[in-house]
């Protein structure tokens, strides 16, 4: 049985069986890259630089809060192609104390001025190369507003105070890693955009490269006024000005204004937590996809994968029908609550969830039609695009108080423009092209003026039955940030392994006919086994993942970092 409820109070009468879990130590990490950490507080993020910000906060007797507002501040300046300033993100966040869970919202908005059609030309589409880098792309960011609305109510240490590695970098200038350079030199239409073009140009006319020097004192300068003024700083002011005007500047000029500005307010909630075996799952509600991952993992309640393992080709068969189905269901019904109901519960019906698991069969038939679960309208099929450019970082402080956060200023630099240091996002292509059918019916992620466009981010929280934490993760991705998530999950939880080795598995990302992965990483046969079963893969799908996350074991927290990314996890 399936049942979820929005909850912030543990523990939960559930159904579940009591039998034990046996959890194992991390391997050590690999001399090349330190991956995988324990110890009793744990940082896990995209960069080495952001996880020792972190670090150095907690170390001073801060919060996971307080250590994430300084995460976010240094992954703005050194991993600017995947958050920042300018951005929004989704928090969930476990007090240990309490044993409650808390979703918090800092999904950007659609400005006052926003239209149905407003990504349509001739009444086709926009190119997303125009589209993405236009003034209509951005939406009021949201990052900064949530992560001080969590401070006030979980930091220990003053908010003026968590900015200071950050801003320290970006005076003194940071080194550029592969990464971020290989985003400068790639052949995106954001890092083109004469913003991109002038930050990433040394004076002797070339693009900075990796292992050189970049400064960024218009960042420090925005730090220091964040710092001094919290979000008031972003939303107001002289950087609200500056976020105006270059909105409304062409090609495609956006709407926004300072009233879109000032009116924004981040949203707090009880997270959307289910049962999955012996354990509880959380995650935001929406426009966060996170719900959709709740309903995968009920799918597989009703199969044997936890029997199985990573060497056995039925477990992955029925990875990717699992997840086709789950995409089916998101694709058709979530957006943003507040303007179009999302049928959670349905979704989440035991009776349901069974229903759509016995639609698995022998082999991998057509794209699985979205089901109709109790609550559901009649919405038009998705036409959201969703690019990725994203990142996630986990923490846990001394007192055991967890963040998971997804962050993001959506595609590759967000719009490639820029004010006070940092680049706007591209948020509001993550709304559906399409608003409607011929016939009339909506879009459930159909823009409309002041609404959250729909996101697969998912940070996720896993506590036991007793509501002690059991782990935390999430990745970037874009819509494969699903599919990544649930192969953590399922490795993590079903199959036992490590954190490291289960972000090491092979990403899998089934979505409607689309089979794509990375075959180098299955067990010998695996491959030949699934094509046989009629999936064949195509593309390695999506941008890959960045996962990162902690989990308890008897010898402390484990964490770990995807070896995919540059990201490194450490603790103490």
């Amino acid at each position: 049985m399936f049942h979820f409820k929005r909850f912030s109070a543990l523990p939960l009468a559930l159904a579940l069986a009591a039998c034990a879990t046996t959890q194992t130590a991390s391997p050590p990490p690999a001399p090349t890259k330190a991956s995988a950490a324990t110890g009793e507080v744990m940082v896990a993020a995209a960069n080495p630089l952001a996880v020792e910000a972190g670090l150095n906060v907690l170390k001073k007797g801060g919060s996971a809060v307080d250590a994430a507002a300084a995460v976010q501040a240094v992954l703005g300046l050194v991993e600017p192609q995947s958050s920042g300033l300018g951005g929004g993100a989704f928090m969930t966040y476990y007090d240990a104390a309490t044993k409650k869970v808390i979703a918090y919202n800092g999904r950007e908005t659609a400005p006052a001025g926003a239209t149905p059609d407003m990504f349509l030309q001739d009444g086709k589409p926009l190119s997303f190369p125009a589209a993405v880098t236009s003034g209509k792309a951005t939406g009021v960011p949201g990052a900064v507003a949530m992560l001080a609305m969590a401070q006030a109510q979980h930091g220990k240490l003053a908010w003026k105070d968590l900015f200071g590695d950050a801003e320290r970098l970006a005076d003194d200038g940071f080194v550029v890693s592969p990464r971020l350079a290989g985003m400068i030199a790639g052949p995106f239409s954001q890092s083109q955009t004469p913003d991109a073009k002038a930050y990433f140009t040394k004076p002797d006319g070339q693009r900075y490269q990796a292992g050189d020097v970049l400064k960024n004192p218009a960042y420090a300068a925005s730090l220091r006024k964040i710092a001094a003024e919290g979000p008031k700083a972003i939303l107001e002011g002289s950087l609200a000005e500056a976020i105006v005007a270059k909105v409304a500047q062409g090609p495609l000029p956006g709407t926004m204004t300072l009233a879109d500005l000032k009116a924004y307010r981040p949203k707090a909630g009880d997270a959307v937590c289910g049962p999955y075996r012996i354990y509880v799952v959380c995650v935001p509600d929406a426009p966060s996809s996170g719900a959709a991952l709740l309903e995968a993992l009920g799918i597989l309640a009703n199969t044997d994968i936890a029997e199985r393992g990573p060497a056995d080709p039925q477990a992955w068969f029925l990875f990717t029908q699992a997840s086709r189905l789950m995409y089916a269901d998101r694709d058709r019904y979530f957006g943003d609550p507040a303007f179009t109901p999302v049928p959670i519960e349905g979704l989440l019906d035991p009776a349901y969830v069974a229903q759509r698991a016995k639609l698995i069969g022998e082999v991998a038939g057509p794209a699985p039609a979205p089901g109709t679960p109790r609550g559901a309208g009649a919405l038009a099929p998705d036409a959201t695009k969703e690019p990725g450019g994203t990142s996630h970082f986990v923490v846990v402080d001394a007192a055991g108080n967890v963040v998971s956060m997804t962050t993001t200023v959506e595609s590759i630099f967000g719009t490639g423009r820029m004010v006070g240091g940092f680049f706007l996002n591209n948020q509001l292509t993550d709304f559906s092209w399409s608003p409607q059918n011929a016939d009339g019916t909506q879009a459930a992620n159909a823009v409309a003026p002041g609404k959250r466009p729909r996101s697969s981010m998912a940070p996720t929280i896993v506590l036991d039955r007793d509501g002690k934490l059991v782990a935390a993760i999430g990745s970037p991705g874009g819509n494969s940030i699903l599919a990544y998530n649930l192969k953590a999950l399922v490795a993590i939880l079903d199959w036992k392994m490590s954190v490291e080795d289960a972000f090491k598995l092979p990403n899998l990302v089934a979505r409607g006919d689309s089979f794509a992965s990375e075959p180098d990483r299955y067990a010998p046969g695996v491959v030949d086994a699934l094509a046989a079963k009629g999936i064949v893969f195509k593309g390695s799908g999506g941008e890959g993942s960045g996962l990162h996350g902690v989990k308890v074991t008897p010898q402390g927290l484990q964490g770990g970092a995807d070896d995919r990314r540059e990201g490194v996890a450490k603790g103490f």
